[in-house]
């Protein structure tokens, strides 16, 4: 079939929708312009951050269960600087695919009902996803669609790896270690590789912003990750608490007499950062802040951080290369300095002018653990995945 001029993808979250445009060029998708919608502004706003001509503007349409509104105006403002015409396909980042979606898929009725089938395993980020895609499929019925998930990347990992010390009945119910943010660690291992210039062996990358996880690879394949079953899981976040006795749960059910939503609302917007210092979910602030709650709030996050470090090389045998990436990782280099400080006994040796830079490699050449920033880009993997889709159609 003839190549596509334009490509959408989008990454849906709680707060904001990120919209990426893509030029395809022999066979290759180019980013263009970036866009993203603050669901949690009043009027929304709409900003285009990268593009011929970066703007911001305020939307006259609401946030609803349906989101049908907001996508068609954010297709009439982006086709004042985009031919919205030559658009052949949309792809979308799912948070969830379970066992089913181990590759990206074509969405159908079929398959969209498949994907809200897991909403259960992911019941804050699936149904953002999915009110996105049904939006647009209402919006522009003919239009293909495709769905990229972050668990498909995990599938890799060995059963031992996945499995709960549960009943082997609910295993294979499907109560395992799924892992996530699987998008972000396809695309830094592959940067890794191309600009290491070098086979990187046993990596470990450390995806920290709001929401935090750590991957365990062995030459590009995951064997590990710190999110198992739900996205609560692994290291603390900016409001989920990551590892948590489940004694915990029990206790403010049991004795608490915390209702479901109440504790729901507890493990994922009151915990974490927010939760410890009782001030702030965003790390900025409380490196600025000198209170002992801020601080305890900051070292809590790095000394989780460097443990699972520890407990991954473990499992891979020992650690060739560490990666930081997304919003802290590749911006905060106090925070980086702290967590590899802590991990010095691996023979991670930090270069501090280069940390403070941001540069690409930020160990010194005499480290036996190399250490490096990356930036993501989940939209670019969901873009290719849909050129393999219209290439497969």
């Amino acid at each position: 079939m003839t190549s596509p001029s334009l490509l959408l993808t989008f990454n849906a979250g709680s707060s904001s929708v990120k919209i990426g445009i893509f030029e395809v060029e022999a066979r290759a998708a180019r980013m263009t312009g970036k866009a993203v919608i603050d669901l949690r502004a009043k009027p929304l706003v709409f900003t285009v951050d990268q593009g011929p001509k970066p703007f911001q503007v305020g939307m006259k349409s609401s946030v609803t269960a349906d989101m049908h509104d907001v996508i068609d105006e954010a297709f009439a403002i982006l086709s004042d600087h985009f031919d919205m015409n030559a658009v052949a396909a949309v792809g979308h980042r799912v948070v969830h695919g379970g066992d089913r979606f181990l590759n990206v898929v074509a969405l159908d009725e079929a398959t969209i009902e498949a994907i809200d089938a897991l909403t259960p395993l992911a019941p804050l980020h699936q149904p953002e996803a999915l009110r996105f895609i049904r939006a647009v499929a209402h919006l522009k019925p003919a239009l293909t669609q495709a769905a990229s998930f972050d668990t498909a990347f995990h599938a890799t990992q060995h059963d031992l790896v996945r499995r709960f010390a549960i009943p082997r009945a609910l295993h294979d119910q499907g109560i395992k270690r799924y892992g996530f943010h699987g998008l972000s660690y396809q695309f830094v291992s592959s940067e890794l590789s191309r600009r290491a210039m070098k086979p990187v062996g046993k990596t470990v990358i450390a995806h920290l912003g709001s929401g935090a996880s750590l991957c365990a690879l062995e030459d590009g394949v995951s064997r590990d990750c710190s999110m198992g079953f739900s996205t609560l899981d692994g290291i603390p976040m900016a409001t989920r608490p990551g590892w948590l006795d489940v004694g915990v749960v029990l206790h403010l059910l049991d004795q608490k007499k915390m209702s479901y939503a109440e504790l729901e609302d507890m493990l994922y917007h009151k915990s974490g950062l927010l939760g410890v210092s009782g001030k702030s979910a965003d790390t900025r602030a409380l490196l600025k802040d000198d209170s002992p709650e801020a601080g305890e709030a900051i070292d809590l996050f790095v000394l989780r951080i460097a443990g699972e470090i520890g407990r991954m090389a473990s499992t891979l045998g020992g650690i060739d290369t560490l990666v930081f990436t997304a919003g802290i990782g590749e911006h905060q280099p106090e925070i980086r300095e702290k967590v590899l400080e802590r991990l010095a006994w691996l023979g991670v040796d930090i270069d501090p002018d280069a940390n403070a830079d941001n540069a690409f490699r930020i160990s010194t050449g005499e480290s036996r653990v190399s250490a490096y920033v990356i930036a993501t880009n989940e939209e670019q993997v969901i873009a290719d995945e849909v050129l393999a889709i219209l290439g497969r159609s």
